[in-house]
């Protein structure tokens, strides 16, 4: 199992006093990126988000491209972008461009979200997003696989073009951000790869194993095989109870800012989205002692390896660890990743590892 580094750049409004610099943190964001090439990971995936609704960072093109020109191994992936709020055109040119730079490292995973206020700004219709979103992902599939590409569809329309620059990749990663059984049965019709969020998961399927095994089962019968699944995780080291409570405190703290981006409504709400709603009222309730395994990972070195050996052997692909959510300092995060590289990423035969 690779293990990759990962972020959503939470910093909402519901943060208050506590909120951090959003420039300091894209800065802070790009030196992570570098030294996770530094420890060993496998990845460096980060996301879209817009307006500070709960994330900071708009384009992750960007920041991966500068990444890509400071290192010169580890894989760049967005986690993911917001599809419908772009021209698919237009992100198929960006991946492509990103993939020539880094010199064939670019992953792309996209997703069509859950915060109706994202869409509001971008004038897109939310109760259409995920018809927006599989109709602009088969334009960028085609983009990149086809020498020249027309378009006639529901939401997107244009004559004959030729993409350039074209991907370094014969066939550039597609991870399709899957929280639901309609969506992961898309992607496997589409033959993409699926990113999976383990509260989704265990919620839809029961546990992760059973969701990797329905992925698998129905892209096989799509015809496409060696299919890739991954999985983000909630992740800290903690070498005593009391430093376990204070990372459990802030997976709290990180709900307050995630609920309002959920619809609360399920009457209003898409009905392809409409779990969120159901869900919300949960995390409004959650304690610490609520908190499990299944989404966050949190313990000494020797109980977070057994864990991630757990998720091994449901046949994931790749878990991509979530280290500074909730407000975690910059310094207080480089010291996350050194601990996990020095102490648990060697039990996983990573061999780009470089701390010992």
């Amino acid at each position: 199992m690779k293990i990759g580094y990962f972020t959503l750049t939470d910093n909402p409004i519901e943060y208050g006093d506590t909120r951090k610099d959003p420039n300091q943190m894209v800065l802070d964001l790009a030196e992570q990126g570098i030294y996770s090439e530094d420890l060993g990971f496998h990845s460096f995936w980060v996301p879209e988000h817009h307006f500070s609704a709960l994330g900071i960072l708009p384009s992750p093109s960007i920041l991966l491209t500068h990444v890509a020109a400071k290192t010169k191994r580890i894989k760049l992936a967005p986690a993911t972008v917001l599809l419908p709020a772009s021209h698919p055109i237009k992100i198929a040119e960006e991946y492509a461009l990103l993939d020539l730079l880094s010199n064939g490292r670019a992953i792309f995973s996209a997703g069509r979200g859950y915060d109706k206020r994202e869409y509001d700004v971008f004038g897109v219709d939310f109760n259409k997003s995920r018809e927006i979103f599989f109709e602009g992902l088969d334009i960028v599939q085609k983009a990149w696989r086809q020498d020249t590409i027309s378009y006639q569809g529901e939401y997107y329309s244009f004559p004959e073009v030729q993409l350039t620059p074209k991907p370094v990749q014969d066939h550039l990663p597609i991870y399709v951000a899957a929280f639901s059984e309609p969506s992961i049965t898309k992607a496997a019709e589409m033959g993409e790869n699926v990113i999976f969020a383990p509260f989704a998961a265990n919620m839809v399927f029961g546990t992760m194993e059973n969701a990797i095994n329905a992925f698998n089962d129905l892209s096989n019968q799509h015809g496409f095989t060696g299919k890739k699944s991954s999985c983000s995780y909630f992740i800290g080291i903690a070498d005593s109870k009391e430093e376990e409570e204070k990372i459990k405190q802030r997976m709290l703290k990180y709900f307050t800012g995630l609920v309002p981006a959920f619809p609360e409504d399920p009457s209003t709400a898409p009905p392809n989205i409409r779990y969120f709603a159901e869900i919300v009222e949960n995390l409004k309730s959650l304690t610490t002692s609520d908190l499990s395994d299944k989404s966050i990972i949190v313990g000494d070195a020797e109980y977070v390896t057994e864990k991630l050996k757990e998720i091994e052997k449901t046949g994931l692909d790749e878990v991509i660890l979530y280290f500074d959510f909730g407000g975690l300092s910059h310094r207080e995060t480089l010291e996350q990743m050194e601990r996990f590289a020095k102490h648990v990423m060697p039990h996983f035969n990573q061999e780009e590892a470089l701390v010992r």
